[in-house]
């Protein structure tokens, strides 16, 4: 399977891609145990795509219960050296409002709790340098396929990852805000920083599903699952273009 150019990880909203074609399904065993789902392996626009479900395709695991080892692990035993995440978030900051795609360049873990090392079981301890924690080629290739395809896209901005699945308060908004948070989500991390581990290339295509809490023009807005859902599936429209954009410009560069 070292043909695969690109592994999707799709989040909330995102259980499959409609487009894939010849659909093989893999589950390969990792050492640390079965990813979320099965990896849907097929043809878009003629090359070789893997698409995984984060939470299941039925939606049933929660943030802090993913196997995010076991999801990267199954997904490079596959083949695939590139991982880009689909991300569902809320926006913090002015640019990033509802039914915005973003890139963004920085994350903060609020995580506690999570696996969020290879080494939890002993054996060589890996330092991974994450001053970039989204590999910078591989981000680049994705805002200028965004670009290419006309699919409008906000460059950089800093998700902050915290623990869920509850939607945080006014204040923890508030917090995040002064610590420099544009979006908050609940899957940023370990993710990121186990793609590190394990050499894979890694970018977030972060998709903005409502405000957070207090934020945005209606301070009181209450939020809804249906309104996430239709959100997602209003910003995600431009998905199959932007990935079509992304696989005909090839990676020479994202290494």
């Amino acid at each position: 399977m070292s043909d695969i150019e690109l592994a999707v990880i799709g989040g909330t909203g995102l259980y499959k891609l409609a487009e894939l074609q010849d659909v093989q399904t893999l589950e390969p065993d990792t050492r640390f145990g079965r990813a979320s789902g099965p990896i849907r392996v097929g043809t878009l626009d003629g090359h070789r795509v893997a698409f995984l479900a984060r939470h299941g395709e039925g939606h049933s695991v929660p943030p802090h219960k993913v196997n995010y080892r076991a999801n990267l692990a199954a997904l490079q035993a596959i083949g695939a050296r590139r991982v880009l995440a689909l991300n569902t978030v809320g926006g913090i900051t002015e640019r990033f409002g509802p039914r915005v795609l973003a890139c963004p360049d920085q994350i903060i873990d609020y995580t506690w709790g999570r696996i969020s090392t290879l080494c939890e079981e002993g054996g060589e301890v890996l330092h991974v340098d994450m001053g970039e924690p989204y590999t910078p080629a591989l981000r680049n290739a994705v805002l200028r396929a965004a670009a290419a395809a006309g699919v409008a896209m906000v460059d950089g901005g800093c998700y902050g990852a915290t623990q869920g699945p509850r939607l945080e308060t006014r204040a923890e908004i508030a917090r995040m805000r002064r610590d420099g948070c544009d979006l908050v989500g609940m899957t940023g991390m370990p993710e990121a920083g186990l793609a590190r581990e394990l050499s894979l290339d890694y970018a977030c295509l972060a998709i903005v599903a409502n405000w957070a809490a207090g934020a945005g023009p209606q301070v009181d807005e209450v939020i809804t699952l249906q309104d996430v859902l239709d959100n997602v599936a209003a910003a995600t429209g431009q998905l199959p273009a932007l990935l079509a954009a992304l696989l005909e410009a090839g990676f020479d560069e994202a290494r």
